[in-house]
């Protein structure tokens, strides 16, 4: 049998992560193992997630492999070794760390750590050498730079507009500053457009098919953060708000180029690039305002309210006659507010409620969909676009003559007051006469 042979390269991964590829020879296919170009480690003694993956058919099935980590010659002034794993046994420049493949793998994986060596000081560099010989004794190797301290990215929060027109064409700044104690040497900036459209597609970012182009990664190899400055993206941001949804919002997150994500902080592979003009990155004066740590969300509100009207009922019948009641909510437009309204529900006196609706929280099990406080029954109202409609079916025992009621009401009013998700303020409707409606039982 002809054993096959792998040649290892560093290779640039998704644009993204720097990693070692492994090339077999043969019909099989090569495995690889990814690990990132630069790993930052913090001054203050924190420890930090290494990631490290391998890539490949079967790369996780059961069996033992071993992880060698060797800090290399001339690098144990700058980083060291730490073994917080019951897999794995060595020294300050030397771990071994046995296994299944699931414990020593993994973006959580945290079998080993570097961190500084004893009088270090930030900027001073190191390189670690991982070696992982799979089941069969196949040979994956990588290589990192290790970088005493870490930049610490951050982004200025653009200031909270008055209301967007729908449909509008929004500009909003990206300003990233370093509050950390070591440069930025490259960066990557990913925008979630959400609930709003790109106006334009640059040729330094690429847009995954798997977001349909409302994900933008862009990437700025060349630029340089020193710790304490700033850069800011030109042009500006552009984007389009959407034209029924008032409460949007979208993301943004940054990280060094070669150092890759954080554990909290995925994008999607492939993707064409834009083919408009090319995004920069430029020197400018840190800004005053409020900045927010590797990433946030933008909440972008539309000048604009949404009609809902509540339908009410007249239920015919005697005492003991059983009646359903469907309570009806409806978007007149022009916008769609998302889930800011509720609906609340107090039957006619002397009417008692048999069935409610309810909700599947797990496969065949299910809840009331409605709070109920023994008498009055309030239920959140989906998000409708213009037009659309949610109705709540009751079933009652009829009573004596009598008068209920139902009313629409924001999220954020009401004795169980909540704020609404994204901050939203509510309906801003323009018709409040439509907002309520009687039950009525009679003979």
């Amino acid at each position: 049998m002809q054993r096959r042979r792998c040649f290892t390269r560093l290779a640039l991964v998704g644009a993204l992560l720097l990693g070692a590829l492994t090339a077999c020879s043969g019909d099989e296919k090569a495995f690889s193992l990814s690990a990132p170009e630069i790993f930052y480690v913090p001054t203050n003694g924190g420890k930090k997630v290494f990631p490290l993956r391998v890539d490949g058919p079967g790369s996780y099935t059961p069996g033992a492999r071993r992880l060698t980590v060797d800090v290399e010659a001339g690098s144990e002034g700058a980083v060291r070794l730490r073994d917080d794993s019951t897999n794995c046994r060595g020294s300050a420049t030397h771990v071994v760390c046995e296994g299944p493949a699931a414990r020593l793998l993994g973006l959580t994986t945290d079998a080993f750590a570097p961190l500084p060596a004893k009088g270090s000081k930030p900027g001073d560099t190191g390189y670690l050498r991982l070696t992982y010989v799979m089941t069969d004794g196949e040979k994956l190797t990588a290589r990192t730079r290790v970088v005493v301290g870490e930049p610490v990215l951050e982004l200025l929060t653009p200031a909270p507009d008055k209301g967007v027109r729908p449909g509008a064409e929004v500009t909003y700044p990206v300003v990233v500053r370093n509050t950390g104690d070591v440069p930025v040497r490259g960066l990557a900036l990913v925008v979630n457009a959400g609930d709003l459209a790109f106006v334009q597609r640059h040729a330094n970012c690429r847009y995954p098919d798997l977001q349909h182009g409302s994900q933008a990664v862009c990437s700025f190899p060349g630029v340089r953060i020193a710790p304490g400055k700033s850069v800011a993206v030109r042009p500006a941001l552009r984007l389009r708000a959407s034209r029924t949804t008032m409460y949007g919002s979208f993301g943004r997150m940054v990280w060094p180029l070669k150092a890759g994500p954080g554990p909290n902080q995925t994008v999607s592979e492939g993707g064409e690039h834009g083919d408009g003009p090319a995004l920069r990155a430029e020197a400018v004066k840190t800004p005053h305002g409020r900045f927010t740590k590797a990433g946030d969300f933008v909440d972008v509100r539309l000048a604009t309210g949404a009609d809902y009207a509540v339908s009410g009922a007249d239920l015919h019948g005697d005492p003991g006659d059983t009646r359903k009641v469907r309570l009806t909510v409806r978007n007149n437009g022009p916008g769609n507010p998302g889930y800011t309204t509720r609906l609340v529900f107090s039957p006619p006196p002397g009417t008692d409620v048999l069935k409610e609706p309810m909700t599947e929280i797990d496969d065949g099990v299910y809840e009331p969909y409605c709070d109920n406080d023994g008498y009055t029954y309030t239920c959140d109202v989906q998000g409708l676009d213009p037009g659309k409609a949610h109705t709540f079916e009751f079933t009652l025992r009829l009573g004596e003559p009598a008068t209920g009621s139902v009313r629409l009401e924001d999220q954020a009013s009401g004795p169980t007051a909540s704020p609404a998700p994204g901050g939203a303020s509510g309906r801003h409707d323009p018709d409040a006469s439509n907002d309520k409606a009687s039950v009525d039982v009679t003979g």
